[in-house]
């Protein structure tokens, strides 16, 4: 029998915000989205409160006074840096490991053996917290789906120590007649309200259902859930990240804009992170798309969004020859009168650099212009963010309102912790 292991971080963002912040401990933190309009994180105790993921911050804001609670803009910067010092524990922990999202990984534990994987489970989630920080529960089981399930038995139960291994049939069998069926990795909303419908609360209902019940009511999306819950693995484990299909970057606006001035400024700043994270991942755009929008709860005005998409003769993930399209399709679809609030660049149908088919007649210095974007690229990795940026840029920030965002602590030179003594 092979195992799979889940590290979910708990409570990341709030997680985060804590390590350089022990004060916080035991204290009710909530951490906002973007333009500090939603909570997007809650400490286990702002969850005792009664708040919910989701809720915008205006309608708690008594809540917040009268529980002194702790309110954080989003720092995805900090996050992130969190996130990749984890996931480096994790990669020289275990034989391999997928990255499933900025707070969880998958492990491959298959050729360890079975009376070695709890003990694993609870020192490396110990080491973990000694060496980064951060809290987390760690779950181990036959399928991924199980294992979902034993690293939320962690958070739940503290005596665990961070690590559960749960295989056993009656452990299963027991831990699903407590478990929602609503919770269960792969069932979606829709298909948990059937289930509900049908009287079934539970993991252990959806469980005990038959096979050929599962496969008609389900089809095959059901039945692969239904098969990890009682043992078998039905979902790859994937060490190699498939290639991305997309990047996109997309913001709303702290305020409306209205002129192309301001939104020129917007659409450059996002094309030039949207071809950063294409030479991140060594993949070229052949397509782009830009995109603006008016504020769609505002009924009292004129409403519009508009999208241009275009074709690059040869891909690209040149900052310079994506911003000047960007800019071009931004004056075909931008109408003056409108106040918009959120817009982005999109750019799909990517393929890897090696697979670039060339063309007789472009004009661009390829070599040279991906040289510059190198030099450009490794000082602002060196030196901090938009150290060297187009004139027409401005900082990711400025197009977004946090107002109560922490320290970077562990990224600018600038904003590092001071310690007195």
């Amino acid at each position: 029998m092979g195992f799979i292991g889940l590290c979910d971080c708990n409570n990341f963002f709030v997680s985060c915000e804590r390590v350089f912040r022990p004060d916080l401990e035991g204290r009710p933190v909530v951490v906002l989205s973007n333009n500090d309009g939603c909570i997007v994180a809650r400490s286990n105790e702002a969850k005792a409160l009664g708040i919910k993921m989701g809720t915008p911050l205006y309608q708690v804001r008594d809540l917040v006074r009268r529980h002194d609670i702790a309110v954080f803009s989003s720092n995805y910067q900090l996050y992130g840096d969190m996130s990749q010092r984890v996931m480096d524990i994790l990669r020289q922990a275990a034989p391999s490991i997928e990255v499933y999202s900025i707070d969880e990984a998958f492990l491959n534990l298959d050729e360890m053996p079975l009376e070695t994987l709890e003990p694993f489970a609870r020192n490396l989630s110990a080491r973990i917290r000694r060496e980064v920080g951060i809290p987390v529960s760690i779950g181990i089981s036959p399928t991924k789906t199980l294992a979902k399930i034993a690293s939320k038995l962690c958070k739940q139960y503290p005596k665990l120590g961070g690590g559960c291994l749960m295989y056993r049939v009656q452990d299963v069998e027991k831990v699903l007649s407590r478990f929602p069926v609503g919770s269960i990795w792969g069932i979606g909303r829709r298909s948990g309200a059937k289930l509900q419908a049908m009287g079934i609360d539970t993991a252990l209902g959806f469980y005990n259902l038959p096979q050929a019940a599962v496969y008609s009511m389900f089809t095959v999306t059901g039945l692969r859930t239904w098969k990890e819950l009682h043992g078998e693995p039905c979902i790859g484990f994937e060490d190699v990240q498939p290639d991305r299909q997309t990047v996109c970057i997309s913001r709303s606006f702290a305020r409306e804009m209205t002129t192309i001035e301001e939104l020129d400024a917007a659409i450059s700043t996002f094309t030039g992170k949207v071809a950063e994270k294409l030479r991140r991942a060594h993949l070229y755009a052949l397509q782009m798309s830009v995109f603006i929008l008016t504020n769609r709860f505002r009924e009292d005005r004129p409403q519009s969004y508009q999208m241009k998409t275009t074709l690059f003769e040869v891909a690209t993930d040149d900052t310079l020859e994506m911003s000047e399209r960007a800019a071009r399709s931004l004056r075909e679809i931008f109408r003056p009168g409108f106040a918009y609030k959120k817009a982005g660049v999109m750019v799909t149908r990517l393929v890897p650099r090696g697979g670039v088919q060339a063309s007789f007649l472009d004009t661009v210095d390829r070599g040279k212009r991906s040289q510059l974007m190198d030099v450009i690229d490794n000082i602002n990795r060196t030196s901090g963010n938009y150290t060297v940026r187009l004139a027409s840029q401005g900082e990711m920030d400025q197009f977004s309102s946090r107002t109560m965002t922490s320290r970077r602590f562990t990224t600018s030179w600038d904003e590092i912790m001071e310690v007195k003594v």
